[in-house]
């Protein structure tokens, strides 16, 4: 690096971004594209066509954008981040009035070529605002009162309508990944403190009034926490997408039954096979060598990505690449958590391995956003 700081003269400005591109976090981001693929084509049992070829297609398409969104300068995003939030906080309530319905849920917009989930946007564009917020506001009033309101708005917003389409999974990554951007800028941790111990008195308080003439929740919704608690009272129904998940998994083993041999996925038991419960036919084919190798893969974009944030000393550069590592987190965290039985089935895709167009050339454009951070960093 420092050679090519000392002869940048001498390389072209379009040649020397490319170059500065974090070829890591490229290479792992095509490494998880392409287990993705092979996936696609298993579950699919054998079919290049069905789920595999529009999945790399996608990613040759979101592979431009990142490129595209990448060479431009930073502060260009910075600048327009309010108008990116409004975007798609628009698509949101458009979502309302204009969206497509699918498997009980509106959360679609219908282009003709591709249904997009405006819910997806939002994720990348609150955390863009939040880092542009952060970055405008002086650090010694982050932790006052009526700074903290004004995030917690921007946060909630979305959420509310999100949670009405009705996406739980997406709700709780948009206020975990919010939550996070404001710990991270420096909210005093009282606040979050204060956040937990409501969270934890509001479970208490659902739990008590259960049976009781001031009971908080429907019954059969209280019949599903008792079938996330133990899904054997409900095998052939609500527990049945878990325990067939937790079948798949424990089949796999050690080193899996081999590619293309999984059980529960070729006999179609796996529910959602190319979607949510897709990490769940990798375990199995591929045992828990191969499940700890896409773990580790993970694992790997999140902390090339926290040291670019760290190297960088642009506090919106390095803001937004920490609150996109959180939500790339919070996606495969919650999804792994989630076959396993370890959290309720709430519906989010293992990121760049399920099948789906708009997770795909967000978390694309979401990554050349960091990629455009690392270029234009100061050096």
């Amino acid at each position: 690096m420092t050679y090519l700081s000392n002869n940048a003269q001498t390389i072209p400005s379009g040649f020397r971004k490319v170059l500065y591109l974090n070829w890591p976090l490229l290479l792992l981001t095509i490494t998880i594209a392409s287990v993705g693929f092979l996936m696609l084509y298993s579950v699919a049992g054998g079919s290049f066509s069905t789920w595999a070829e529009p999945q790399m297609k996608r990613f040759l398409l979101g592979l431009g954008v990142m490129l595209f969104v990448a060479i431009i300068p930073i502060w260009f995003w910075r600048n327009i981040s309010v108008l990116a939030y409004l975007g798609a906080f628009g698509l949101l309530i458009a979502v309302e009035f204009f969206g497509s319905v699918g498997m009980g849920a509106q959360r679609w917009i219908d282009l003709g070529f591709m249904r997009l989930q405006p819910s997806e946007l939002m994720k990348i564009t609150l955390v863009m605002l939040l880092a542009a917020y952060y970055d405008w506001l002086p650090p010694e009033k982050t932790s006052r009162p009526f700074w903290v309101i004004l995030p917690v708005v921007m946060i909630l917003a979305p959420t509310a309508l999100v949670l009405k389409q009705p996406d739980l999974g997406t709700s709780i990554l948009l206020m975990a990944a919010g939550g996070g951007v404001m710990f991270l800028a420096g909210v005093h941790w009282a606040y979050f403190a204060a956040v937990i111990a409501s969270g934890v008195g509001l479970v208490a308080a659902v739990f008590q009034s259960r049976s009781t003439e001031w009971q908080l929740l429907k019954d059969y919704q209280y019949r599903r926490i008792d079938t996330f608690l133990d899904p054997s009272q409900d095998p052939l129904g609500a527990g049945y997408h878990i325990t067939q998940s937790k079948i798949a998994l424990g089949s796999g083993g050690w080193s899996g039954r081999g590619f293309m041999q999984g059980t529960q996925s070729r006999l179609n038991f796996l529910p959602e096979k190319h979607t949510d419960f897709i990490f769940t036919t990798l375990a199995e084919e591929f045992g828990f060598v191969g499940a700890f190798s896409l773990l580790s893969i993970y694992m790997l974009v999140i902390i090339f990505a926290i040291a670019a944030a760290i190297a960088n000393k642009d506090r919106f550069s390095s803001l937004l690449t920490m609150g996109i590592a959180l939500t790339f987190f919070l996606f495969f965290a919650v999804n792994m958590s989630m076959v396993m039985g370890l959290m309720p089935v709430v519906g989010v895709p293992l990121p760049m391995v399920s099948y789906g167009g708009s997770v795909m050339l967000v978390l694309m454009g979401a990554f050349g956003l960091i990629q455009s951070a690392n270029i234009h960093r100061p050096r």
